[in-house]
Protein backbone atom coordinates (compact mmCIF):
# COMPACT_ATOMS: atom_id res chain seq x y z
CA UNK A 1 0.00 0.00 0.00
CA UNK A 2 3.24 2.33 0.75
CA UNK A 3 3.99 2.08 -3.18
CA UNK A 4 0.85 2.93 -4.25
CA UNK A 5 0.40 6.02 -2.35
CA UNK A 6 3.99 6.45 -4.27
CA UNK A 7 2.51 5.43 -7.40
CA UNK A 8 -0.54 7.95 -7.00
CA UNK A 9 1.34 10.56 -6.24
CA UNK A 10 4.04 9.84 -9.28
CA UNK A 11 0.90 9.63 -11.30
CA UNK A 12 -0.78 13.20 -10.50
CA UNK A 13 2.41 14.43 -11.30
CA UNK A 14 2.41 13.25 -14.45
CA UNK A 15 4.89 10.75 -15.39
CA UNK A 16 4.83 8.17 -18.22
CA UNK A 17 4.06 4.54 -17.17
CA UNK A 18 7.21 3.08 -18.37
CA UNK A 19 8.93 5.71 -15.81
CA UNK A 20 6.70 4.61 -13.05
CA UNK A 21 7.04 1.21 -13.22
CA UNK A 22 10.66 1.34 -13.40
CA UNK A 23 10.84 3.40 -10.26
CA UNK A 24 8.47 0.96 -8.59
CA UNK A 25 9.83 -1.51 -10.27
CA UNK A 26 6.52 -2.99 -10.49
CA UNK A 27 5.36 -4.36 -14.09
CA UNK A 28 3.22 -2.69 -16.54
CA UNK A 29 0.27 -5.25 -16.28
CA UNK A 30 0.13 -4.60 -12.47
CA UNK A 31 0.18 -1.03 -12.53
CA UNK A 32 -2.55 -0.96 -15.39
CA UNK A 33 -5.04 -3.34 -12.77
CA UNK A 34 -4.03 -0.88 -9.87
CA UNK A 35 -4.66 2.37 -12.16
CA UNK A 36 -7.89 0.94 -12.63
CA UNK A 37 -9.15 0.09 -9.25
CA UNK A 38 -8.21 3.52 -8.29
CA UNK A 39 -9.70 5.62 -11.03
CA UNK A 40 -13.00 3.78 -9.89
CA UNK A 41 -12.47 4.89 -6.72
CA UNK A 42 -11.98 8.76 -7.77
CA UNK A 43 -8.68 8.65 -5.83
CA UNK A 44 -6.18 8.79 -8.97
CA UNK A 45 -6.75 12.36 -9.82
CA UNK A 46 -5.74 15.34 -6.97
CA UNK A 47 -2.84 17.29 -5.62
CA UNK A 48 0.06 15.05 -5.31
CA UNK A 49 1.14 16.02 -1.87
CA UNK A 50 -2.66 15.16 -0.46
CA UNK A 51 -2.31 11.74 -1.12
CA UNK A 52 -4.80 8.81 0.55
CA UNK A 53 -3.79 7.29 3.74
CA UNK A 54 -3.02 3.78 2.96
CA UNK A 55 -6.41 2.11 4.24
CA UNK A 56 -8.29 3.82 1.66
CA UNK A 57 -6.30 2.32 -0.72
CA UNK A 58 -6.50 -0.89 0.29
CA UNK A 59 -10.24 -0.51 0.85
CA UNK A 60 -10.55 0.69 -2.79
CA UNK A 61 -8.33 -2.12 -4.34
CA UNK A 62 -10.08 -5.13 -1.94
CA UNK A 63 -13.01 -3.43 -3.83
CA UNK A 64 -12.43 -2.91 -7.50
CA UNK A 65 -9.51 -5.24 -7.86
CA UNK A 66 -9.79 -8.54 -5.55
CA UNK A 67 -6.87 -10.96 -5.53
CA UNK A 68 -8.21 -14.55 -7.22
CA UNK A 69 -6.03 -17.74 -6.78
CA UNK A 70 -5.12 -19.09 -9.96
CA UNK A 71 -6.75 -22.35 -10.96
CA UNK A 72 -3.88 -24.82 -9.69
CA UNK A 73 -4.07 -23.41 -5.77
CA UNK A 74 -7.79 -24.33 -5.97
CA UNK A 75 -8.14 -26.63 -2.57
CA UNK A 76 -9.39 -30.09 -3.39
CA UNK A 77 -10.71 -30.74 -0.11
CA UNK A 78 -13.37 -27.74 -0.24
CA UNK A 79 -16.28 -30.19 0.26
CA UNK A 80 -14.82 -31.49 3.56
CA UNK A 81 -13.44 -27.79 5.25
CA UNK A 82 -15.84 -28.02 7.93
CA UNK A 83 -14.93 -31.04 9.10
CA UNK A 84 -11.20 -30.60 8.90
CA UNK A 85 -11.12 -27.50 10.55
CA UNK A 86 -13.59 -29.01 13.51
CA UNK A 87 -10.93 -31.55 13.85
CA UNK A 88 -8.33 -29.57 13.86
CA UNK A 89 -9.49 -27.06 16.49
CA UNK A 90 -10.03 -29.94 18.98
CA UNK A 91 -6.67 -31.07 18.56
CA UNK A 92 -6.83 -33.93 15.59
CA UNK A 93 -3.61 -34.27 14.04
CA UNK A 94 -3.79 -34.01 9.77
CA UNK A 95 -2.89 -37.69 9.39
CA UNK A 96 -5.33 -38.92 11.28
CA UNK A 97 -7.73 -36.15 9.95
CA UNK A 98 -6.75 -37.56 6.14
CA UNK A 99 -7.17 -41.31 7.63
CA UNK A 100 -10.92 -40.80 9.11
CA UNK A 101 -11.93 -39.32 5.76
CA UNK A 102 -10.92 -42.41 3.60
CA UNK A 103 -12.54 -44.71 5.40
CA UNK A 104 -15.67 -42.42 6.33
CA UNK A 105 -16.10 -40.86 3.64
CA UNK A 106 -15.90 -43.34 0.35
CA UNK A 107 -15.87 -40.21 -2.40
CA UNK A 108 -13.55 -38.28 -0.40
CA UNK A 109 -10.33 -37.98 -3.15
CA UNK A 110 -8.08 -35.10 -1.19
CA UNK A 111 -4.85 -35.52 -0.66
CA UNK A 112 -2.79 -35.52 2.49
CA UNK A 113 -0.39 -32.53 1.40
CA UNK A 114 -3.88 -30.77 1.05
CA UNK A 115 -5.25 -31.73 4.29
CA UNK A 116 -1.71 -30.56 6.45
CA UNK A 117 -1.86 -27.24 4.03
CA UNK A 118 -4.91 -26.90 5.45
CA UNK A 119 -4.34 -27.54 9.18
CA UNK A 120 -0.61 -25.44 8.92
CA UNK A 121 -3.05 -22.43 7.17
CA UNK A 122 -5.70 -22.68 10.68
CA UNK A 123 -2.70 -22.68 13.28
CA UNK A 124 -0.82 -19.53 11.39
CA UNK A 125 -4.27 -17.64 11.35
CA UNK A 126 -5.15 -18.63 14.78
CA UNK A 127 -5.47 -15.63 16.97
CA UNK A 128 -2.14 -15.68 19.97
CA UNK A 129 -3.93 -17.45 22.86
CA UNK A 130 -2.51 -16.66 26.32
CA UNK A 131 -0.47 -20.07 27.20
CA UNK A 132 1.28 -18.97 23.41
CA UNK A 133 3.37 -16.18 25.15
CA UNK A 134 6.74 -17.13 26.78
CA UNK A 135 7.22 -15.20 29.91
CA UNK A 136 10.57 -14.38 31.03
CA UNK A 137 11.35 -15.58 34.79
CA UNK A 138 13.80 -12.91 36.11
CA UNK A 139 15.76 -14.50 39.39
CA UNK A 140 17.20 -13.44 42.18
CA UNK A 141 20.78 -13.62 43.16
CA UNK A 142 21.50 -16.71 45.14
CA UNK A 143 17.59 -17.81 44.24
CA UNK A 144 17.47 -20.89 41.52
CA UNK A 145 19.84 -23.22 40.26
CA UNK A 146 18.59 -25.73 37.29
CA UNK A 147 20.31 -28.98 36.91
CA UNK A 148 20.10 -31.33 33.40
CA UNK A 149 22.15 -34.63 32.24
CA UNK A 150 23.10 -33.96 28.01
CA UNK A 151 24.60 -37.27 26.36
CA UNK A 152 27.78 -36.67 25.14
CA UNK A 153 28.65 -39.96 23.28
CA UNK A 154 30.69 -42.79 24.25
CA UNK A 155 34.48 -42.21 26.13
CA UNK A 156 36.90 -45.01 27.23
CA UNK A 157 36.70 -46.14 30.74
CA UNK A 158 40.29 -46.86 32.03
CA UNK A 159 38.45 -48.91 35.13
CA UNK A 160 36.84 -51.48 32.67
CA UNK A 161 39.03 -51.30 29.74
CA UNK A 162 35.76 -50.24 27.20
CA UNK A 163 34.04 -47.45 25.70
CA UNK A 164 30.87 -46.66 27.77
CA UNK A 165 28.11 -44.08 27.31
CA UNK A 166 28.81 -40.76 28.55
CA UNK A 167 26.96 -38.08 30.08
CA UNK A 168 27.89 -34.34 31.12
CA UNK A 169 26.02 -33.15 34.12
CA UNK A 170 25.52 -29.39 34.30
CA UNK A 171 24.60 -26.99 37.00
CA UNK A 172 23.67 -23.39 35.99
CA UNK A 173 22.77 -20.39 38.07
CA UNK A 174 20.02 -18.37 37.48
CA UNK A 175 21.47 -14.90 38.06
CA UNK A 176 24.99 -14.95 37.25
CA UNK A 177 24.58 -18.05 34.40
CA UNK A 178 27.44 -19.55 36.39
CA UNK A 179 27.97 -22.98 35.39
CA UNK A 180 29.27 -26.16 37.05
CA UNK A 181 29.93 -29.64 34.99
CA UNK A 182 30.96 -33.12 35.20
CA UNK A 183 31.12 -36.06 33.52
CA UNK A 184 29.62 -39.40 33.98
CA UNK A 185 29.09 -42.66 33.20
CA UNK A 186 25.82 -43.09 35.08
CA UNK A 187 22.59 -41.72 36.31
CA UNK A 188 22.32 -43.26 39.15
CA UNK A 189 21.07 -42.29 42.33
CA UNK A 190 24.32 -42.19 43.91
CA UNK A 191 26.22 -40.56 41.07
CA UNK A 192 22.99 -38.01 41.22
CA UNK A 193 23.43 -36.88 44.70
CA UNK A 194 27.30 -36.56 44.79
CA UNK A 195 27.01 -34.67 41.51
CA UNK A 196 25.21 -32.05 43.70
CA UNK A 197 27.35 -32.32 46.76
CA UNK A 198 30.32 -32.13 44.50
CA UNK A 199 28.85 -28.78 42.82
CA UNK A 200 27.67 -27.26 45.85
CA UNK A 201 31.35 -27.80 47.41
CA UNK A 202 32.71 -26.05 44.04
CA UNK A 203 30.58 -22.86 44.49
CA UNK A 204 30.87 -22.96 48.21
CA UNK A 205 27.51 -22.44 48.87
CA UNK A 206 23.98 -23.43 48.11
CA UNK A 207 21.29 -22.04 45.80
CA UNK A 208 17.79 -21.70 47.57
CA UNK A 209 16.02 -23.63 44.73
CA UNK A 210 17.49 -26.48 42.19
CA UNK A 211 15.21 -27.02 39.35
CA UNK A 212 15.79 -30.56 38.00
CA UNK A 213 14.45 -32.79 35.40
CA UNK A 214 11.99 -35.56 36.10
CA UNK A 215 14.35 -38.09 35.72
CA UNK A 216 14.05 -41.33 38.45
CA UNK A 217 16.76 -40.32 40.75
CA UNK A 218 14.93 -37.05 41.34
CA UNK A 219 11.31 -37.25 40.97
CA UNK A 220 9.24 -41.09 41.54
CA UNK A 221 5.72 -39.47 40.28
CA UNK A 222 5.74 -36.10 38.10
CA UNK A 223 2.42 -34.06 38.43
CA UNK A 224 0.85 -33.82 35.16
CA UNK A 225 -1.84 -30.99 36.65
CA UNK A 226 -1.76 -28.33 39.56
CA UNK A 227 -3.88 -30.73 41.58
CA UNK A 228 -1.48 -33.92 41.49
CA UNK A 229 1.05 -34.06 43.75
CA UNK A 230 4.74 -34.59 42.72
CA UNK A 231 6.76 -37.80 44.50
CA UNK A 232 10.48 -36.67 44.90
CA UNK A 233 13.11 -39.67 45.43
CA UNK A 234 13.52 -40.28 49.07
CA UNK A 235 16.99 -39.63 48.92
CA UNK A 236 16.72 -36.60 47.13
CA UNK A 237 14.85 -35.61 49.62
CA UNK A 238 17.24 -36.45 52.35
CA UNK A 239 19.80 -34.37 50.47
CA UNK A 240 17.52 -31.41 49.93
CA UNK A 241 17.01 -31.17 53.34
CA UNK A 242 20.68 -31.67 54.54
CA UNK A 243 21.34 -28.29 52.54
CA UNK A 244 18.18 -26.79 52.89
CA UNK A 245 17.73 -26.31 49.33
CA UNK A 246 13.53 -26.37 48.00
CA UNK A 247 13.16 -28.97 45.16
CA UNK A 248 10.92 -27.14 42.35
CA UNK A 249 10.85 -30.39 39.76
CA UNK A 250 9.75 -28.91 35.94
CA UNK A 251 6.36 -30.06 34.56
CA UNK A 252 6.62 -32.92 32.16
CA UNK A 253 7.58 -32.21 28.69
CA UNK A 254 8.61 -28.43 29.23
CA UNK A 255 12.02 -28.21 28.85
CA UNK A 256 11.58 -24.58 27.87
CA UNK A 257 10.71 -23.81 31.98
CA UNK A 258 14.47 -24.75 32.85
CA UNK A 259 15.55 -22.95 29.64
CA UNK A 260 18.78 -21.44 31.49
CA UNK A 261 20.33 -24.98 31.61
CA UNK A 262 19.24 -26.42 28.47
CA UNK A 263 21.23 -24.10 26.74
CA UNK A 264 24.34 -24.21 29.31
CA UNK A 265 24.15 -27.90 28.03
CA UNK A 266 24.24 -27.58 24.30
CA UNK A 267 26.49 -24.79 24.96
CA UNK A 268 28.73 -27.58 26.48
CA UNK A 269 28.15 -30.11 23.69
CA UNK A 270 28.81 -27.87 20.97
CA UNK A 271 31.56 -25.74 21.88
CA UNK A 272 33.57 -27.70 23.63
CA UNK A 273 32.48 -31.53 22.99
CA UNK A 274 32.49 -30.73 19.12
CA UNK A 275 35.66 -29.22 19.45
CA UNK A 276 37.71 -31.14 21.82
CA UNK A 277 36.46 -34.52 20.78
CA UNK A 278 37.81 -36.29 23.88
CA UNK A 279 38.14 -39.89 23.24
CA UNK A 280 39.35 -40.85 26.84
CA UNK A 281 37.15 -40.30 30.82
CA UNK A 282 40.24 -38.65 31.99
CA UNK A 283 41.22 -36.34 28.91
CA UNK A 284 37.79 -35.38 28.80
CA UNK A 285 37.39 -34.24 32.25
CA UNK A 286 40.90 -32.45 32.61
CA UNK A 287 40.09 -30.38 29.41
CA UNK A 288 36.14 -29.73 30.59
CA UNK A 289 37.45 -28.27 33.79
CA UNK A 290 40.08 -25.80 32.25
CA UNK A 291 37.22 -24.88 29.44
CA UNK A 292 35.12 -23.96 32.01
CA UNK A 293 37.22 -21.49 33.42
CA UNK A 294 38.94 -20.03 30.63
CA UNK A 295 36.29 -20.09 28.24
CA UNK A 296 32.63 -20.86 29.78
CA UNK A 297 33.62 -18.47 32.74
CA UNK A 298 34.92 -15.62 30.93
CA UNK A 299 32.70 -15.38 27.79
CA UNK A 300 29.85 -12.13 26.99
CA UNK A 301 27.07 -14.21 27.98
CA UNK A 302 24.25 -13.06 25.28
CA UNK A 303 21.23 -11.82 27.45
CA UNK A 304 23.15 -10.77 30.48
CA UNK A 305 25.96 -9.14 28.66
CA UNK A 306 28.86 -9.77 31.34
CA UNK A 307 30.89 -12.73 31.96
CA UNK A 308 29.56 -15.09 34.57
CA UNK A 309 32.46 -15.95 36.04
CA UNK A 310 32.75 -12.21 37.28
CA UNK A 311 29.25 -12.18 37.92
CA UNK A 312 29.09 -14.89 40.34
CA UNK A 313 32.18 -13.87 42.40
CA UNK A 314 30.98 -9.73 42.13
CA UNK A 315 27.59 -10.74 42.67
CA UNK A 316 25.88 -13.92 43.52
CA UNK A 317 28.22 -16.00 45.48
CA UNK A 318 27.17 -14.04 49.06
CA UNK A 319 24.00 -14.54 48.77
CA UNK A 320 23.99 -18.28 48.64
CA UNK A 321 23.08 -20.81 51.36
CA UNK A 322 26.25 -21.66 53.63
CA UNK A 323 27.22 -25.40 53.10
CA UNK A 324 26.59 -27.68 56.19
CA UNK A 325 29.56 -28.56 58.76
CA UNK A 326 28.97 -31.86 57.42
CA UNK A 327 29.17 -33.52 54.09
CA UNK A 328 26.26 -35.57 52.89
CA UNK A 329 26.40 -39.07 53.54
CA UNK A 330 25.75 -40.37 50.30
CA UNK A 331 22.20 -42.70 50.73
CA UNK A 332 19.81 -44.19 48.32
CA UNK A 333 16.47 -45.34 48.70
CA UNK A 334 14.99 -48.72 46.87
CA UNK A 335 12.03 -50.54 47.28
CA UNK A 336 12.68 -54.67 47.32
CA UNK A 337 10.55 -57.44 48.03
CA UNK A 338 11.55 -59.73 50.76
CA UNK A 339 12.01 -63.46 49.13
CA UNK A 340 11.27 -66.86 50.51
CA UNK A 341 14.44 -66.92 52.11
CA UNK A 342 13.48 -64.10 54.11
CA UNK A 343 16.36 -61.88 52.44
CA UNK A 344 15.97 -58.80 50.09
CA UNK A 345 18.10 -57.98 47.24
CA UNK A 346 20.27 -54.70 46.67
CA UNK A 347 22.48 -54.67 43.86
CA UNK A 348 23.58 -58.28 44.94
CA UNK A 349 23.87 -58.14 47.78
CA UNK A 350 21.72 -60.26 50.67
CA UNK A 351 19.93 -58.46 53.50
CA UNK A 352 17.80 -60.56 55.65
CA UNK A 353 14.40 -59.30 57.13
CA UNK A 354 11.42 -60.57 59.71
CA UNK A 355 9.69 -63.70 58.06
CA UNK A 356 6.68 -63.32 58.43
CA UNK A 357 7.36 -60.09 55.69
CA UNK A 358 8.10 -62.72 52.69
CA UNK A 359 6.21 -61.66 49.61
CA UNK A 360 6.01 -58.44 50.79
CA UNK A 361 7.45 -55.19 49.85
CA UNK A 362 9.94 -52.98 52.16
CA UNK A 363 11.90 -49.99 51.76
CA UNK A 364 15.98 -50.34 52.18
CA UNK A 365 17.74 -47.06 53.15
CA UNK A 366 21.42 -47.69 52.09
CA UNK A 367 24.11 -46.00 52.97
CA UNK A 368 28.00 -46.42 52.73
CA UNK A 369 28.32 -48.71 55.71
CA UNK A 370 24.84 -49.42 56.71
CA UNK A 371 21.67 -50.88 55.54
CA UNK A 372 18.23 -49.71 57.31
CA UNK A 373 15.23 -51.90 56.78
CA UNK A 374 11.45 -50.03 56.74
CA UNK A 375 8.42 -51.52 56.74
CA UNK A 376 5.14 -48.85 56.63
CA UNK A 377 7.77 -46.55 57.65
CA UNK A 378 8.76 -48.72 60.65
CA UNK A 379 12.02 -49.43 61.12
CA UNK A 380 12.82 -52.67 61.40
CA UNK A 381 16.44 -53.09 61.72
CA UNK A 382 19.81 -51.88 60.46
CA UNK A 383 22.35 -54.30 58.92
CA UNK A 384 26.17 -53.58 58.60
CA UNK A 385 27.41 -53.04 54.48
CA UNK A 386 28.44 -56.19 53.12
CA UNK A 387 30.08 -56.72 49.78
CA UNK A 388 28.37 -58.41 46.60
CA UNK A 389 27.36 -61.64 46.94
CA UNK A 390 27.48 -61.73 51.36
CA UNK A 391 24.90 -62.59 53.03
CA UNK A 392 23.69 -60.34 56.78
CA UNK A 393 21.53 -62.37 58.73
CA UNK A 394 19.61 -61.97 61.58
CA UNK A 395 19.06 -64.57 63.42
CA UNK A 396 15.48 -63.72 64.91
CA UNK A 397 14.35 -62.94 61.23
CA UNK A 398 14.16 -66.27 60.65
CA UNK A 399 11.28 -69.02 62.32
CA UNK A 400 12.40 -70.36 65.62
CA UNK A 401 12.10 -73.95 64.51
CA UNK A 402 14.55 -73.35 61.43
CA UNK A 403 16.71 -70.81 61.87
CA UNK A 404 19.66 -72.74 62.76
CA UNK A 405 19.03 -74.91 59.49
CA UNK A 406 20.93 -72.42 57.59
CA UNK A 407 24.26 -73.74 59.23
CA UNK A 408 26.08 -76.69 57.52
CA UNK A 409 28.89 -77.06 59.67
CA UNK A 410 29.72 -80.22 61.78
CA UNK A 411 31.28 -77.97 64.64
CA UNK A 412 27.45 -75.99 65.24
CA UNK A 413 25.73 -78.70 65.40
CA UNK A 414 27.84 -80.44 67.84
CA UNK A 415 27.84 -77.36 70.08
CA UNK A 416 24.18 -76.76 69.79
CA UNK A 417 23.83 -80.62 71.10
CA UNK A 418 26.72 -79.84 74.28
CA UNK A 419 24.72 -76.77 75.15
CA UNK A 420 21.41 -79.09 75.65
CA UNK A 421 23.87 -81.66 77.72
CA UNK A 422 26.97 -83.72 77.62
CA UNK A 423 24.81 -87.31 76.57
CA UNK A 424 23.09 -84.99 73.83
CA UNK A 425 26.46 -83.86 72.43
CA UNK A 426 28.20 -87.21 72.70
CA UNK A 427 25.05 -88.87 70.74
CA UNK A 428 25.51 -86.43 67.92
CA UNK A 429 29.43 -86.92 67.19
CA UNK A 430 28.51 -90.62 67.65
CA UNK A 431 26.23 -90.27 64.95
CA UNK A 432 28.60 -88.22 62.62
CA UNK A 433 31.06 -90.84 63.28
CA UNK A 434 28.69 -93.81 62.00
CA UNK A 435 29.84 -93.31 58.50
CA UNK A 436 32.98 -92.14 57.20
CA UNK A 437 31.23 -91.51 53.69
CA UNK A 438 27.86 -90.56 53.81
CA UNK A 439 27.08 -87.09 55.73
CA UNK A 440 24.61 -87.17 58.75
CA UNK A 441 24.20 -83.65 58.93
CA UNK A 442 20.23 -83.36 57.88
CA UNK A 443 19.75 -86.27 60.59
CA UNK A 444 21.40 -84.41 62.77
CA UNK A 445 19.59 -81.29 62.08
CA UNK A 446 16.39 -83.14 62.69
CA UNK A 447 17.42 -85.03 66.03
CA UNK A 448 18.95 -81.52 67.52
CA UNK A 449 15.96 -79.66 66.42
CA UNK A 450 13.37 -81.83 67.59
CA UNK A 451 15.63 -82.57 71.16
CA UNK A 452 15.37 -78.51 71.74
CA UNK A 453 11.18 -78.39 71.58
CA UNK A 454 11.79 -80.79 75.19
CA UNK A 455 13.51 -80.43 78.88
CA UNK A 456 17.00 -81.04 78.88
CA UNK A 457 16.41 -83.63 81.37
CA UNK A 458 14.08 -85.66 79.64
CA UNK A 459 16.78 -85.22 76.16
CA UNK A 460 19.88 -86.22 78.03
CA UNK A 461 17.79 -89.11 78.63
CA UNK A 462 16.39 -89.73 75.46
CA UNK A 463 20.38 -89.74 73.74
CA UNK A 464 21.24 -92.19 76.65
CA UNK A 465 18.43 -94.76 76.21
CA UNK A 466 19.29 -94.04 72.10
CA UNK A 467 23.26 -94.80 72.58
CA UNK A 468 22.58 -97.60 74.91
CA UNK A 469 20.62 -99.76 72.53
CA UNK A 470 22.71 -98.10 69.46
CA UNK A 471 19.35 -96.41 67.66
CA UNK A 472 20.90 -93.32 65.56
CA UNK A 473 17.62 -92.38 64.07
CA UNK A 474 15.38 -89.17 64.30
CA UNK A 475 12.48 -91.65 64.26
CA UNK A 476 13.83 -93.65 67.52
CA UNK A 477 14.63 -90.51 69.33
CA UNK A 478 10.88 -89.67 68.35
CA UNK A 479 9.52 -92.58 69.59
CA UNK A 480 11.78 -92.66 72.93
CA UNK A 481 10.31 -89.07 74.11
CA UNK A 482 7.12 -90.17 72.40
CA UNK A 483 6.44 -92.77 74.23
CA UNK A 484 7.84 -91.53 77.65
CA UNK A 485 10.74 -94.47 77.21
CA UNK A 486 13.39 -91.72 78.63
CA UNK A 487 11.93 -91.57 81.95
CA UNK A 488 12.03 -95.66 82.64
CA UNK A 489 15.11 -97.05 83.95
CA UNK A 490 17.42 -98.73 81.52
CA UNK A 491 17.74 -103.03 82.06
CA UNK A 492 20.44 -104.02 83.82
CA UNK A 493 20.23 -104.24 87.91
CA UNK A 494 18.29 -100.42 88.30
CA UNK A 495 21.05 -98.74 87.27
CA UNK A 496 20.72 -95.19 86.83
CA UNK A 497 20.55 -93.66 83.57
CA UNK A 498 23.84 -91.57 84.52
CA UNK A 499 25.62 -94.74 85.66
CA UNK A 500 24.57 -96.50 82.19
CA UNK A 501 25.80 -93.44 80.74
CA UNK A 502 29.14 -93.94 81.82
CA UNK A 503 29.07 -97.99 80.51
CA UNK A 504 29.76 -98.83 76.81
CA UNK A 505 26.49 -99.38 74.67
CA UNK A 506 25.43 -102.73 74.02
CA UNK A 507 24.64 -102.44 70.29
CA UNK A 508 27.81 -100.20 68.70
CA UNK A 509 31.23 -99.24 69.23
CA UNK A 510 32.41 -96.64 71.73
CA UNK A 511 31.17 -92.92 70.06
CA UNK A 512 34.67 -91.67 69.82
CA UNK A 513 35.65 -95.03 67.36
CA UNK A 514 38.63 -95.52 69.54
CA UNK A 515 39.46 -98.92 71.63
CA UNK A 516 40.74 -99.20 75.02
CA UNK A 517 41.93 -101.14 77.18
CA UNK A 518 38.03 -102.27 77.95
CA UNK A 519 37.03 -102.72 74.48
CA UNK A 520 35.93 -105.60 74.35
CA UNK A 521 33.92 -106.05 78.14
CA UNK A 522 36.18 -108.82 79.96
CA UNK A 523 32.71 -110.85 80.68
CA UNK A 524 32.11 -111.05 76.66
CA UNK A 525 33.25 -113.63 74.86
CA UNK A 526 35.66 -112.95 71.34
CA UNK A 527 32.82 -113.02 68.70
CA UNK A 528 30.19 -111.49 71.24
CA UNK A 529 32.49 -108.48 71.19
CA UNK A 530 33.06 -108.55 67.95
CA UNK A 531 29.04 -108.45 67.26
CA UNK A 532 29.66 -105.45 69.93
CA UNK A 533 32.09 -103.48 66.72
CA UNK A 534 29.80 -103.87 64.22
CA UNK A 535 28.18 -100.85 62.93
CA UNK A 536 24.53 -99.84 63.62
CA UNK A 537 23.82 -98.77 60.53
CA UNK A 538 25.14 -102.25 58.81
CA UNK A 539 21.98 -103.65 59.80
CA UNK A 540 18.20 -103.21 60.37
CA UNK A 541 17.26 -100.52 62.63
CA UNK A 542 16.54 -102.03 65.73
CA UNK A 543 12.50 -100.38 67.60
CA UNK A 544 13.69 -98.07 70.22
CA UNK A 545 12.13 -99.78 72.95
CA UNK A 546 13.32 -102.70 75.66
Amino acid sequence: MHRLQDFVRLHRQGRPVREIARLLRMGRNTIARYRKALRAAELLDGDPEDLPDVATLRAAVDRHAPASLPPQQQTSIERWLPIIDAKCDSGVGPTAIYDFLRLEHEDFEGSLSAVKRRCTALRRGRAVAPEDVAIRVETDRGDVAQVDFGYVGKLYDPDQGVLRKAWVFVMTLGFSRHMVARIVFDQKVETWLRLHVECFEELGGVPKTVVPDNLKAAVIRAAFGIDEETALNRSYRELARHYGFVVDPTPPRSPEKKGKVESSVRYVKSNYFKAHAPEDIREARAGLLRWLVEVAGQRRHGTTARKPAETFEADEAQHLLPLPRERFDLVAWQRAKVHRDCHVVYRGEFYSAPWKLVGQHIELRVARNAVTVYHDDQHICTHDRVRRGQRATLESHLPDVRSSLRHRSRAHWESQAYAIGKPVGDYVRAIFDSDDVLSKLRRVQSIVTHLQTFPEHRARAACVRALHYGNYTYAGIKDILRRGLDLTPLPGGGKSLADHWSAKPRFSRVPSGATDDHDPRPDQRPEEAEAVRRPADHGPPRAASD
